[in-house]
């Protein structure tokens, strides 16, 4: 491993994997990398609040700085809450959670894993009926000591498996198109003697053939477990 690739991995390990993106970054690991490369500053993550700034501060060998408030303030870890006479079931919180903390169906009532819940906020811009409240649980206690390492890794390890099964199900569904395109493609048959009705079944040959290479080139990039 080289000393760059160690350095992310140490401010990676420092941040509070709420996967929250209040740091402008579309995960804590990009966060990290951003820093490595002296494109971010140390105090863009409100999660970990003033401690968090401390210690990345260690790690990178600069000044202690105060919490950005462009990106948020430190506040009290909260859990989202989601009111069950409202809920309507369209899953787009599901969606958004980045740690499977969300649980239910399609048209059906849903759940928050209160244990798994990072509090980041990002299942309430999505929800149409606005049926979901961030309640704070940890009184007084703000960043690291709302949050604990234990629960920083247990959220790691929730999101890279939730990455992983996204994966998985684009690469399935992926190979259901090819599948799907390749049949289409067999049962294309026209009037030879019709030279319209062939410029257009080749348009089609052609458009299928398409949609085939590029979900074959899917599925070598990122091949179903």
């Amino acid at each position: 491993m080289s000393e760059g690739q160690k350095l992310v991995d140490l401010l990676h390990r420092a941040l509070p994997q709420t996967q929250c993106t209040k740091c402008g970054y579309p995960d804590c690991r990009a966060y990290a990398q951003a820093l490595a490369d002296h494109e971010a500053l140390h105090n863009q993550c409100p999660p970990g609040g003033a401690e968090g700034i401390t210690r990345l501060a260690k790690i990178l060998g600069r000044e202690d700085l105060s919490l950005n408030p462009a990106n948020g303030i430190e506040r009290p870890r909260p859990v989202a809450w989601i009111n069950p006479k409202e809920c309507i079931g369209c899953t787009l919180c599901i969606q958004a959670c980045p740690v499977d903390a969300i649980i239910g169906a399609s048209k059906q009532m849903h759940v928050v894993l209160e244990d798994w819940c990072t509090g980041c906020d990002l299942c309430v811009p999505p929800c149409p009926v606005d049926c979901i409240t961030m309640k704070p649980i940890t009184g007084e206690q703000t960043g690291w000591d709302a949050w604990t390492n234990t629960q920083a890794d247990a959220s790691l390890e929730r999101y890279e498996l939730r990455k992983k099964r996204l994966l998985r199900e684009e690469a399935d569904n992926q190979a259901r198109l090819a599948k799907k395109a390749q049949a289409k493609l067999k049962e294309l048959s026209v009037d030879q003697e019709d030279p319209i009705a062939q410029a257009d079944a080749e348009r089609k040959r052609a458009i299928i053939a398409a949609a085939i290479a590029r979900a074959q080139a899917q599925l070598k990039k990122d091949p179903p477990n």
